[in-house]
């Protein structure tokens, strides 16, 4: 194994980082590794209550209004556990919301992108760190404002996960009221601003921070999916907030934002009208289709250094892969039309919109190819993060191709609020990122916690949950083109659907044996925080600049001052022995 020499670390940063004792040190926290962790758990306990949540709208396709067992109670709201017609739309709009805004936005974000950036680039820690402290603590004002829209009267947000206009504004809306819809804005709003905070916290320490010698182009994709994120996010969030205070006024103060003429309102003081509702849809989506590449781009980033790692080579078309992730990022501002095409747009507009659309596809696919051009000839280690990279980009695959039909307006009219949008968004976000978080969390666990993950455990985890979401998610393409309708409780009112009751079953319970899995990870997250074999400094014999540090980091991050002399992917260079090259490593004397 190679040796890294390098100048040890002056000052006592270390030090004066433990100053503040317990609570400075372990709560409100300064350093970026903890309020990265901080971030890990909440999500992680968030995706149980998502969770939950699938299991609640599953059962109601598999045994429509019949009681639900053990969480029937808990979920429906309705005694025996039968689910009440008015909390299927809240079922479904919290899945979502929770899912997106709380689990994978944070996890991929909020938690990685704090662990790491300061690691891969060589900085002790965030440009500001008490901006970074209030990122995180931030979110606990969502946290709570969202969990207790469970439990005030009404139940939680309704809306759908996209809380369009007029229904969003005028659903049981009363000036001043706490229901669920006015406490799901006040949330949102606070994620938001959560982000903000990270997006502008990241971009200046990728920029400012960099060690010696960690030029742009030297920089893992991993930092590079994070910083274009934070582009993403510092340019399209305030278009959110705005949109969120102006139906969050529409609704406790009687403004008229996304009422339209005509409108009616539950009460006398609310707004009936001179607003448009479509304008939510265009701030909304300004937003939220950016925020699909904002859910991807950290994934694609760290499944490029997990693949290179494990395939024992560098990774295909390094500049390439940096250029297209900018272009994705280009092209993510200008497609957010395509969520409207059934809003009756100008045929013009759309069309325009439609050649955008497929034009995202470019990019995508030269990363795909590239990293199968990283795998192949490679000397591929099945390690269990490998095994969750590799399904990554089939998943994305499959969702991306799937993708296409919709940009076509013509197809996407027809089945836009079916079942086929479900399959290819959870192809994208839950068998893509999902399984993309799960690899990153087994690959970089050891530098985390110092200790190994069951591998053994990690690969059952993984052929379960892999078998089973495609078991879950393929059936639904079926599903979208026979029209099955999506937010609706009971399709089977309508003759043309009964027949597909026995599919939505195999579904449900393909979903309830998947959440059940996930048990796996949990034991083996837990048990081998405490009791899993100890990791040194560089387990898997990686070039990243984060294995050079120690495992896990103390506070400071390295102990010994970063000199970078190439790019983070020279697997099986000649100018040494072993087939790894560490970026720390000086070059053999002439």
């Amino acid at each position: 194994m190679s040796t890294v020499t390098a100048d040890v670390h002056s000052g006592d940063h270390a030090d004066h980082a433990h100053a503040g004792g317990f609570l400075r040190t372990y709560v409100f926290s300064l350093d970026h590794k903890i309020i990265g962790l901080q971030f890990l758990f909440s999500s992680l306990i968030w995706f149980f209550v998502g969770g939950l949540l699938a299991l609640g709208i599953r059962w109601q396709l598999a045994y429509p209004w019949a009681p639900m067992p053990i969480l029937g109670n808990m979920l429906a709201g309705a005694e025996g556990g039968q689910i009440a017609p008015e909390n299927y739309t809240m079922l479904v709009t919290m899945h979502a919301t929770v899912m997106i805004f709380f689990v994978i936005i944070p996890v991929l974000a909020g938690a990685f992108g704090n662990f790491l950036i300061p690691l891969m680039i060589g900085a002790e820690d965030m440009a500001v760190p008490v901006l970074n402290m209030l990122s995180y603590w931030f979110m606990w004002p969502a946290f709570i404002v969202m969990g207790a829209s469970f439990f005030v009267e009404g139940g939680a947000a309704q809306g759908g996960w996209t809380s369009y206009p007029p229904l969003s504004v005028i659903l049981e809306a009363a000036p001043g009221s706490l229901n669920g819809q006015t406490l799901w804005l006040i949330a949102l709003t606070m994620v938001g601003i959560s982000s903000m905070m990270g997006s502008v916290n990241y971009m200046t320490t990728i920029i400012q921070m960099r060690a010696p010698g960690m030029t742009m182009f030297r920089l893992p994709m991993t930092i590079w999916g994070m910083f274009i994120t934070a582009i993403l996010q510092a340019f399209a969030l305030p278009v959110l907030t705005a949109a969120g205070f102006m139906q969050l006024l529409d609704r406790v103060a009687g403004t008229g934002f996304f009422l339209a003429d005509g409108a009616t309102a539950n009460n006398a003081l609310m707004a009936s009208g001179g607003g448009q509702p479509l304008l939510w849809q265009h701030l909304f989506w300004f937003y939220s289709h950016p925020a699909v590449y904002i859910m991807i781009l950290p994934a694609m980033g760290m499944v490029s250094d997990i693949l290179s790692t494990f395939a024992r080579k560098p990774l295909f078309g390094y500049k390439p892969m940096v250029y297209s992730i900018g272009g994705i990022a280009g092209l993510g501002f200008i497609v957010w039309g395509h969520h409207m095409f059934v809003s009756g747009m100008n045929p013009m507009l759309g069309m325009t919109f439609m050649v955008a659309t497929m034009m995202i596809a470019l990019p995508s696919a030269i990363k795909t190819f590239n990293w199968l051009g990283t795998l192949w000839g490679g000397k591929i280690q099945y390690t269990t993060p490998m095994l969750f990279a590799i399904s990554f980009v089939s998943m994305f695959i499959i969702g991306g191709l799937s993708g296409i039909f919709m940009a076509a307006t013509p197809v996407d009219i027809f089945i836009h609020d079916t079942y086929y949008i479900v399959a290819h968004f959870h192809y994208v976000l839950f068998a893509g990122t999902a399984m993309a978080v799960f690899g990153a969390i087994y690959y970089w666990f050891p530098k985390m916690f110092g200790r190994m993950m069951n591998d053994a455990w990690g690969k059952v985890h993984f052929a379960l949950t892999f078998v089973l979401l495609n078991c879950v998610f393929f059936p639904m393409h079926i599903l979208g083109w026979t029209g099955f309708p999506r937010r609706l409780a009971d399709p089977y009112h309508y003759e043309t659907f009964r027949n597909l009751l026995p599919l939505n079953q195999f579904i449900s319970w393909c979903a309830f044996i998947m959440v059940g899995v996930q048990v796996i990870f949990v034991i083996n997250f837990f048990w081998s925080m405490f009791f899993g074999p100890k990791a040194g400094r560089n387990p898997w014999h990686s070039n990243g600049l984060e294995w050079q540090a120690p495992s896990p980091p103390g506070h400071g991050n390295f102990d010994f001052q970063p000199q970078i002399y190439r790019g983070p992917y020279e697997y099986g260079s000649p100018e040494v022995e072993e087939d790894y090259y560490p970026q720390t490593q000086p070059p053999p004397a002439e």
